[in-house]
């Protein structure tokens, strides 16, 4: 909590120390801001190089790791170099075994932000692309902001030669395991949205983010917004009627309904309208740490009934503590309520938030899981194969 409501008051900094900076050159002045930002907001517990028991070591190197949720994209680092900051780059992903990694649009977050109470009048994030020198559109309208998040992922994966592939489809997705299967030096992202506010209000806006590659929204970030309530916003209320129209058209155009950071009831109302397998892309378990940003044993079991996925979250408010035993014991107790099958992964590496290794150290939460009790075949559908049969099955063929 400490650290979250640092973001706000760093970030006043950044765009106060910018504003004056901005004559002396806004590129090089408001990137060095950023980076110290990110040096203190997105801290690991223990740096790399990761060892792990050959037993781990060996059976890591044989899994498909896929995770649900990193924010990397907000940082203005270039993913193609392995960075001394933040959690997740290409070669970092790579060398940690990643074989999908989601990468998060998240378009805007309410200054001194809480878990208990926020709302939607102020935005960091505003700040953060002034000084990281976003165009003025994506400074303006959250739609293009997010718009030009998507542009970034496809600028990386151009520039990569092959290392980094964006998955829009299934049979992207399909072509691209093929292609690691003789490379495993290869990784590949998909394009997520964190707050359906994106939309700016305005539901055509969909076909938009879609038509660029985005495959899963939330529905709400730290606060209410027009299509629903969130855990941590002001009335907490469910979905609104043009939220439960959201809904309906994101399943018709097969992108997954997130309810990461839901409201209870906007949870509820999901789960009794959804049609096509949910996903709570990044979270925890109240049953390990009882707060509101963590689902209940009822969730648990509502979204998994749905034929959907919780992506178990590596950061203490998630997983109750600051090691890899923690997120074990989180995955532990969801998948003793809801079934193997529908646990997976939701680090939410670069969101602001201590985890104990970055994307190159996922070795040791096969070691975790294994000390957990967890068999070869269970690490193996946990780290990666829940997640990749679920995306084969819900985006779109082509």
């Amino acid at each position: 909590m400490r650290r979250l409501r640092r973001l706000g008051r760093l970030f006043v900094v950044v765009a106060a120390v910018a504003a004056v900076g901005w004559r002396l050159g806004p590129a090089v002045f408001g990137r060095r801001l950023v980076a110290r930002t990110e040096r203190r907001l997105n801290p690991v517990a223990r740096s790399g190089p990761y060892r792990a028991s050959s037993r781990a070591e060996e059976l890591h190197r044989s899994l498909l790791v896929a995770d649900l949720h990193a924010d990397s994209l907000l940082w203005g680092r270039d993913l193609l170099v392995r960075a001394d900051r933040g959690h997740v780059d290409v070669p970092r992903l790579i060398e940690g075994g990643v074989a999908v990694q989601a990468f998060a649009a998240c378009p805007k977050v309410p200054r001194h932000l809480n878990l208990d109470r926020n709302d939607g009048r102020t935005d960091d994030v505003t700040l953060l692309g002034l000084a990281s020198g976003w165009p003025m559109s994506a400074l303006t309208s959250l739609l293009d902001r997010t718009l030009f998040m998507a542009e970034q992922l496809e600028v990386f994966a151009a520039r990569s030669g092959g290392r980094l592939t964006v998955v829009r489809s299934a049979d992207d997705l399909e072509a691209y395991l093929n292609r690691r299967r003789n490379d495993p030096a290869l990784t590949a992202g998909m394009l997520t949205i964190e707050g359906a506010h994106a939309l700016d209000g305005d539901l055509e806006s969909l076909d938009r983010l879609v038509a660029v590659g985005y495959r899963m929204i939330g529905i709400v970030h730290f606060f209410d917004n027009e299509f629903g309530g969130s855990a941590h916003g002001v009335d907490r209320g469910g979905l609104t009627p043009l939220g439960r129209e959201l809904v309906g058209r994101m399943e018709e155009r097969s992108v997954l309904v997130d309810v990461a950071h839901a409201s209870p009831q906007t949870i509820d109302d999901v789960l009794a309208v959804a049609k096509r397998p949910v996903v709570a892309s990044h979270t925890g378990v109240r049953g390990v740490a009882d707060n509101v940003r963590n689902l209940t044993d009822e969730q648990l079991r509502g979204v998994a009934a749905t034929g959907g996925l919780v992506g178990i979250g590596f950061w203490p408010t998630a997983c109750g503590g600051d090691d890899a035993s923690s997120i074990a014991r989180s995955v532990a107790h969801a998948v003793g309520v809801a079934g193997v099958r529908h646990i997976g992964l939701g680090s939410d590496f670069d969101g602001a938030v201590p985890v104990p290794f970055d994307a190159s150290g996922m070795v040791l939460l096969t070691e975790a899981l294994l000390d957990e009790g967890f068999s070869d075949e269970d690490v193996a559908a946990v780290m990666g194969e829940n997640t990749l049969r679920l995306l084969a099955g819900s985006l779109p063929p082509r």
